[in-house]
């Protein structure tokens, strides 16, 4: 065989479109998702079954831990009370505290989004050089420890504060902004920004502004553009930033602790003072599913409300 032959057979085969069977979708093997897979089940697997197996479990004999038998007792304590006769009554404070965890992290979701998709938008229609620079400046409060940050608050939100100190240079009466829910609320707001930040821009940066323009052109109005052409495109984005904002904030309670000043109960203070200060794990344990068992619910609520908005837009698409 001669080097022209087989210069051309090497070409040949070079030109060959190859079939790797990796590449295709559901061909490749399944040992390459195995680190991740090992790590999931040891770090998140393995802790949640221990928190669960502790939450039916009973409080250690004068100190920290659990101990044998089995009870339900942790699971009743979060509706029941029992008094010193052992007669058992209703008692609401959990559910309270759970609903009040609920609502405020619903409003700090929802302010967040209020805060974010102006900003999101401003920042995609800026020069590409200038909007690199904005969304690292977005990151900037990523690289502050969240302590620090809400230590922050507590300076600027005190009764000496500069706030306070702002409000009694125009000569009104100084107000009692820390510590309360309010200044809790601020706090949740502040650290969550940027969760629902950077997944608005993502879509944000992607819609093409040629269609709002088109709008205008149609006589449309700048209510009808926002609602019918910029928040549709926007929705992947707003969806996972609600889910990146609320399921952390429903569990907080560093900004709860300190900002609120241990005045308001959270889920996330009476899971913390369960395990750290009362010492009751198996309780602390049950609190703890109950609020995973919640944060399950808020995804698939989110997964099931993401799923109807798609095939409404598909639908209002094919229309």
């Amino acid at each position: 065989m001669n080097r022209s032959h087989v210069g051309s057979t090497i070409e040949e085969h070079a030109a060959r479109p190859r079939h790797i069977s990796w590449r295709r979708p559901g061909t490749a093997s399944p040992w390459l998702a195995a680190p991740a897979i090992i790590i999931g089940v040891l770090f998140v697997g393995v802790p949640i079954v221990i928190v669960i197996v502790y939450s039916f479990m009973s409080r250690a004999p004068g100190g920290t831990g659990v101990a044998w038998p089995v009870t339900f007792e942790n699971w009743q304590r979060l509706l029941f009370e029992e008094d010193f006769d052992g007669n058992r009554f209703f008692n609401p404070q959990y559910l309270i505290v759970l609903w009040r965890s609920v609502w405020t992290a619903a409003l700090t979701t929802a302010l967040t989004l209020v805060l974010a998709v102006p900003a999101a938008v401003w920042i995609a229609t800026r020069p590409p050089r200038l909007r690199s620079l904005l969304v690292l400046a977005a990151t900037i409060p990523f690289w502050t420890n969240t302590l620090i940050r809400t230590y922050a608050w507590m300076i600027l939100l005190n009764d000496q504060g500069i706030v306070n100190a702002a409000i009694q240079a125009f000569g009104l009466d100084p107000l009692a902004l820390y510590p309360s829910l309010f200044a809790t609320v601020i706090g949740l707001v502040y650290v969550f920004v940027p969760f629902m930040l950077l997944p608005i821009y993502t879509s944000a940066a992607k819609f093409d502004f040629r269609l709002a323009e088109a709008a205008y052109d149609l006589g449309a109005t700048r209510l009808r553009v926002v609602t019918r052409v910029l928040l549709p495109s926007l929705r992947p984005g707003i969806l996972a930033g609600c889910v990146l904002v609320f399921v952390p904030a429903l569990g907080a309670f560093i900004q709860p602790m300190l900002l609120g000043g241990a005045k308001v109960d959270f889920i996330g203070t009476i899971i913390q003072r369960q395990f750290k200060e009362s010492q009751n794990w198996p309780f602390g344990a049950a609190i703890s599913v109950a609020l995973l068992a919640l944060t399950l619910i808020a995804l698939l609520i989110f997964a099931v409300g993401s799923r109807r908005l798609a095939a409404q837009g598909e639908k209002a698409r094919l229309l």
